[in-house]
């Protein structure tokens, strides 16, 4: 005997069954979201369904070969492979974008280092002193480095040993005298606020970090460079001020070790102009002020910051042969406190100019590289 729906019961039947598909359909999507893989959730999905609609079971009864299934089963499992196959490709797919993504970052760094030694490689191991008519005195000297040691210690080869470990890939650079400048030029005169200072700071040794920063972002070097004024309108209680900028950078950058402040040496008479020659290129000489812990007694960094020194100055010698002076090691403490690389380094005089003080800037930035 044939039984006969009415039209009305059929539709009914064919709702139900929509809706248990639709159900099914999001019951899918929320665990595969889950990540479920595992085949046991996977069999007792489709049990829910035999046992649900057990009128349109279709299949082997005992779920052993799932994968031979047909009708709800069928379209139920292949949904989860398809799940599982898109979730495995997007893996591949972000994979890949990823390795692409380091190898692009590598290319930049490699093509930004390849720039940097086109531009010092001619003569770059061939240095000449330029004689500026003052000889620099030291006390101590340690495998080659020259230090003038005006302080109450006597300094020995394990106190200046380069043992120290530091993060070079993030510099702090600050200028305590912000407005120190330098002889002007045609191309780079300036109106001054003082006797070689200048609060234009295209001009300043704020000019000369912004080109330390340049050269060590093409190594792939995170820099911080604060210009603030720390010498103007007051000179008087410029380590004060300049001490709180260092504290506040370092505050929200722990990571950083390496923290310069650079200055042009004080002498203003416009005579002196320490420079050495690189090739064909003049620059200006550098040199390293460290601090003790002689008028701070909890100054506990100062002998790390004096390794430190000794360690770039090392590798100075290596590559650029006197393009530093030799290392000055004073009592004052010099807000070097803050870290364990933190250091004055002095670029220049008042008789060298901004292009030359600018140029040793990229000699700089690869010793730092290197060391």
């Amino acid at each position: 005997m044939i039984k006969v729906f009415k039209a009305k019961d059929l539709i009914k039947y064919l709702i139900k069954i929509v809706g248990i598909f639709v159900i099914m359909f999001f019951l899918v999507q929320f665990f595969m979201s889950k990540g479920s893989k595992n085949q046991e959730t996977k069999n007792a999905m489709l049990f829910c369904i035999d046992d649900v609609i057990p009128g349109i079971k279709i299949g082997k009864e005992d779920n052993e070969n799932l994968q031979d299934s047909s009708g709800l089963k069928y379209a139920f499992v292949s949904q989860l492979e398809i799940f599982n196959s898109i979730k495995e490709e997007n893996k591949i797919s972000n994979s890949l974008e990823n390795d692409d993504k380091k190898k692009d970052e590598n290319n930049v760094k490699n093509e930004n280092k390849e720039e940097i030694s086109s531009e010092i490689k001619e003569g770059a191991t061939v240095t000449e002193v330029i004689n500026s008519g003052v000889n620099p005195r030291h006390t101590d000297e340690y495998q080659g480095v020259l230090i003038n040691n005006s302080t109450k210690y006597t300094l020995t080869n394990e106190m200046l040993t380069p043992d120290v470990v530091v993060n070079k890939n993030k510099v702090v650079i600050y200028h305590t005298h912000t407005c120190e400048s330098y002889t002007p030029t045609e191309k780079y005169t300036y109106a001054a606020s003082g006797n070689f200072r200048t609060i234009d700071l295209n001009y300043s040794v704020s000019r000369v970090g912004d080109e330390l920063k340049t050269n060590l972002e093409k190594y792939g070097c995170t820099v911080i460079h604060d210009k603030t004024y720390h010498d103007y309108p007051a000179y008087n209680g410029s380590y004060s001020r300049s001490l709180v900028t260092a504290q506040n950078i370092l505050s929200s950058n722990k990571d950083a070790d390496i923290v310069i402040d650079l200055h042009r040496d004080a002498i203003a008479d416009g005579t002196y102009a320490p420079k050495v020659k690189i090739g064909d290129e003049y620059v200006a000489q550098l040199m390293f002020v460290i601090g003790s812990d002689v008028a701070n007694s909890s100054h506990t960094n100062w002998l790390q910051n004096l390794k430190f020194a000794v360690k770039v100055q090392q590798k100075a010698n290596e590559l650029y042969p006197g393009l530093f002076k030799p290392i000055i090691f004073r009592n004052s403490e010099y807000n070097q406190h803050v870290s364990k690389a933190a250091c004055i380094i002095e670029v220049g005089a008042t008789g060298n100019t901004l292009e030359e003080s600018m140029a040793a800037m990229k000699y700089l930035a690869k010793i730092i590289e290197e060391i």
